[in-house]
């Protein structure tokens, strides 16, 4: 049903601000601007998905939806788009699961530097039926133009996006066999809790149960949460000193928990999204 994380959108309070601080740090050139339906949107597209910085505008009833989105959780990530090459069935396929999807939509937007216009079909499941993250399912058959690089150390893909639940039993059922993704991993530790990858494309959805005290019903009620992501980038010094020169705090390089690889923690610049950048092992895979 899912061949890969189509996108994720980030809500921001200031479209310009934003839009220039992604370009520092995945330095990349935006690939698509829409002004249109409300808000303001500038598209990042790397390698295997793309980032979607949504802020409202002017005063219609879709801009004060993105208004309220934004009033209530603040900048950072807000949904999840899953790619699926038949949204017939995609859609057929999420009502028997009861995960309650909107009507499927036909969507248009036109870039407004070139004027090219990119077509798609989309649907959305009902966000009390995932446990309270925002997912969308679309179906396309046109290619986002890739961000063009602007420098060198360039970030290169997303590496995964981490979700938080208080319920690891109920999110397991919802990623993997409501939503079909592969499950790649599957491990516990009494420091960081249960850690579980999902195959989606070439990346991964993380899945992350913190250790606390013996869970009651409120908290296993509670709903689940987008904590973050993880870009790859194929040198992780030379980003590191790109970054620092561009007046980005980074964190210090340090080793990886997966074995060969070795990050670092950008703590500014991301719109309120935790980010972290991490240099794969020579032998990718999970």
């Amino acid at each position: 049903m899912i061949t890969g994380l189509d996108h994720v959108v980030v809500l921001t309070g200031d479209i310009t601000a934003a839009s220039a601080a992604y370009e520092t740090l995945f330095a990349r050139a935006p690939g698509w601007r829409n002004r249109g339906d409300g808000a303001d949107r500038v598209l990042f597209t790397l390698d295997n998905t793309t980032l979607e910085l949504l802020a409202p505008h002017g005063d219609d009833a879709a801009a004060q939806r993105v208004r309220s989105a934004l009033a209530t959780q603040g900048e950072g990530l807000a949904s999840l788009c899953f790619r699926t090459s038949d949204i017939a069935k995609t859609h057929r396929r999420l009502e028997r699961l009861t995960l309650k999807p909107e009507p499927v939509a036909e969507v248009e937007s036109r870039d407004d530097a070139s004027g090219a216009v990119l077509s798609w079909k989309r649907t959305r499941a009902a966000t009390d039926a995932t446990r309270g993250i925002r997912m969308f399912f679309l179906e396309r058959e046109q290619e986002r133009p890739l961000s063009v690089r602007t420098t060198t150390a360039a970030i290169t893909a997303m590496d995964h996006v981490v979700v938080s639940t208080a319920d690891p039993e109920r999110a397991a059922a919802l990623y993997g066999a409501r939503l079909g993704l592969d499950m790649a991993l599957d491990r516990s530790h009494p420091d960081w809790g249960r850690l579980m990858f999902f195959r989606c494309g070439d990346l991964i959805v993380e899945v992350t149960h913190r250790p606390g005290k013996e869970k009651n019903k409120a908290e296993t009620d509670a709903r689940d949460r987008l904590r973050g992501l993880c870009w790859r980038v194929a040198d992780i010094e030379a980003t590191h000193a790109r970054l620092a020169a561009a007046g980005v705090d980074v964190s210090e390089i340090r080793t990886g928990r997966k074995p060969g690889t070795r990050v670092m923690t950008v703590r500014n610049g991301t719109s309120g999204v935790p980010t972290l950048l991490v240099q794969p092992s020579a032998g990718k895979g999970e």
